[in-house]
């Protein structure tokens, strides 16, 4: 059984990326998983860090519950839409403010390298476009992707990282939503 966090990215409630997560999360539960969520849209925050790392912002109350459930998850399902080649701002905005230092990374002194705090942790993105995923990944070298998955990601110690690419979505049929939301239930199912 994994404790397995599932954050949405999506900035619409009744964007399919929510159907998508909450596909995942049966799928989770079916196997007898537990499951945490969050969905960055709902949560109070400013998106904006400010100071960058010079100066500390205190964390508003949802950022501290959001560390708490990253810190408790043993797998964290990354749910959101490309957009411009990369996340949408609240989701940045989110990554700037909870990945501190301190909390997901510590910096070595006089080193380029930092000790990697959420080691142990494994990963799934799934990502939503609206072009084939093979174009993206030829065209573009998946962007978001590399941005998610060995910047972010791998850079705080989450190693072993997934990633599953949904699309087109814009000019897509029901069939295939429906096939893509079973797919995503079937990847929640699959957690052992």
């Amino acid at each position: 059984m994994k404790k397995v966090l599932i954050i949405n990215g999506h900035p619409d409630k009744e964007s399919y990326n929510f159907a998508l997560s909450q596909s995942y999360k049966e799928g989770a539960l079916d196997s007898t998983n537990k499951v945490k969520e969050i969905h960055i849209r709902d949560l109070d925050f400013n998106p904006n860090l400010g100071f960058g790392y010079r100066k500390r912002t205190e964390l508003e109350p949802d950022l501290l519950d959001a560390q708490e459930k990253l810190k408790w998850a043993d797998h964290i399902v990354w749910i959101y839409p490309v957009w411009w080649g990369s996340y949408p701002a609240i989701m940045k905005g989110f990554l700037d403010r909870v990945f501190l230092p301190g909390f997901a990374f510590k910096k070595i002194e006089n080193s380029l390298f930092s000790k990697k705090l959420l080691k142990g942790k494994t990963a799934r993105i799934i990502c939503t476009l609206d072009q084939p995923g093979w174009f993206y990944k030829l065209m573009y070298n998946s962007p978001s992707h590399n941005a998610m998955k060995r910047l972010t990601l791998n850079y705080i110690g989450i190693r072993k990282v997934k990633i599953t690419t949904i699309g087109p979505l814009r000019l897509s049929k029901e069939k295939y939503r429906l096939k893509w939301l079973r797919r995503v239930e079937g990847l929640g199912k699959s957690l052992t």
